[in-house]
Order: C-alpha cells, then sequence, then structure tokens
C-alpha cells in the first residue's frame, strides 16, 4: 500500500492522516444525527489532526493556525444554537484571513495576471460571492447580516489569494471552500426546514469541506 509520507501505515504522519481519515468518514455517516459529544469529537479531530500533520511534517506555521482555527469552528459548528454558529462563523473568519496571509506569503500576486484562466477563476468566484451575498440578505435577520458579508468577503479574498500560488491542489482546496461554504449557507438559510434536500445537502457540505482542508494540507505538505 503506497503512503503519502515516508514509513509504512504505522509512520507518525501517515498514521495521523489515517485518524483524521477515519474521523471524517465517521462524521460523515453522522452529520444527520442530533449533536453527541461523539459526534463533535469525530467532527472536530477530522481537521485537528490535519493540523497535527502539518505540525509534524514542519509544515508553514500559519497552515498550522489555519487548520487548527477551523477545527475550533467545526467544534462550534457541531452544537445547535446562535451562538455556536456566531463561534463557527467567528472562527472561520479568522482562519480564512490566515489562509489568505499564508496563500499570499507563499505565491507572488503576479500569478494572478500571468494566465487567463486565473482571472477568469477569479471574475467567478467575485460573481459566486455575491450572489451569496445577494440571496442571504434578504433571508437573514438584521444581527447576521454584517458578519455575514464580512465572512463572504473573508471567503472571497481566501478564494482569489490561492490563485496567486502554483499549486493546483491549493487552488483545488480553496475551490471547494467556498462551494462547500455557499452550500452550507444555502442549507442553513434558504432551504426549508422541512426539506428533504437537506439530507444530502449536509452530507455534501462535509464531504466538500473535508477535501479542501485535505487538498490544501496536502498541497503544501507534498510540494
Amino acid at each position: 500500500m503506497t503512503m503519502p509520507f515516508l514509513g509504512g501505515i504505522d509512520a507518525n504522519a501517515n498514521a495521523t492522516l489515517i485518524f483524521s481519515l477515519v474521523a471524517a468518514v465517521i462524521y460523515a455517516f453522522t452529520s444527520g444525527m442530533p449533536p453527541t459529544l461523539a459526534r463533535s469529537a469525530a467532527k472536530t479531530l477530522a481537521v485537528a489532526m490535519l493540523a497535527v500533520l502539518a505540525a509534524l511534517q514542519g509544515g508553514p506555521p500559519l497552515l498550522v493556525m489555519a487548520l487548527a482555527l477551523s477545527a475550533v469552528g467545526d467544534a462550534f459548528l457541531s452544537r445547535d444554537g446562535e451562538k455556536a454558529f456566531l463561534g463557527g462563523l467567528a472562527s472561520f473568519l479568522v482562519a480564512h484571513i490566515v489562509y489568505v496571509a499564508l496563500f499570499l506569503r507563499s505565491g507572488g500576486l503576479e500569478l494572478l495576471g500571468a494566465e487567463s484562466w486565473r482571472g477568469a477563476i477569479a471574475l467567478a468566484m467575485a460573481v459566486f460571492a455575491i450572489v451569496m451575498l445577494a440571496a442571504l440578505w434578504r433571508r437573514v435577520g438584521p444581527g447576521l447580516r454584517v458578519p455575514i458579508a464580512v465572512y463572504v468577503a473573508a471567503i472571497l479574498a481566501m478564494g482569489i489569494s490561492a490563485l496567486t500560488t502554483g499549486s493546483v491542489s491549493i487552488i483545488g482546496g480553496a475551490l471547494l471552500f467556498m462551494a462547500s461554504d455557499g452550500l452550507l449557507a444555502a442549507e442553513k438559510f434558504l432551504v426549508a426546514a422541512i426539506s428533504p434536500h437537506r439530507v444530502w445537502m449536509r452530507f455534501a457540505v462535509w464531504a466538500l469541506y473535508y477535501a479542501a482542508q485535505l487538498a490544501i494540507t496536502l498541497g503544501f505538505l507534498l510540494s
């Protein structure tokens, strides 16, 4: 069995990655269940283990920080209620800002205009962010509008900053992250509470999100 890091399946890095994958799969199959400590632990550990992996492999400190903040956000979002949602929103807001700093530090702004496809993707990201914000603005309460607007701006900045890197894995991860956030917003605020679509949407949100974090992590660690 070929492993992404040196050593066999029992090497620290490979074992940590497997631990993360197992936690992600466990959460995927429990995402529609009522919140429990075990369910919260699985969700939190999936990305927390990626932070541990990045630290073990000597990854950029900003990557470790962004993953750790994301894990904190996952812990908040694994619980119900507006306070938990706002805690998750704040954690991921800071994580996105850290990702922006990481991507800009790792890449170069000149790459953004070097190839036409980068500009096209940046434009598509901007349109996506504007449409998402417009749709949410009419459906959320006044107290959530400013936090969500700031968060959408951070998502857009994260996505565009990823385009300044030379890694297809990192760019793909950023796109998956934006797709996950957009689907999460639709599931939480735009789809009826009794809609049967909520089941597959919750599963897709997690699958896209975890794949995004994994792609970004491996994009840095295996480059």
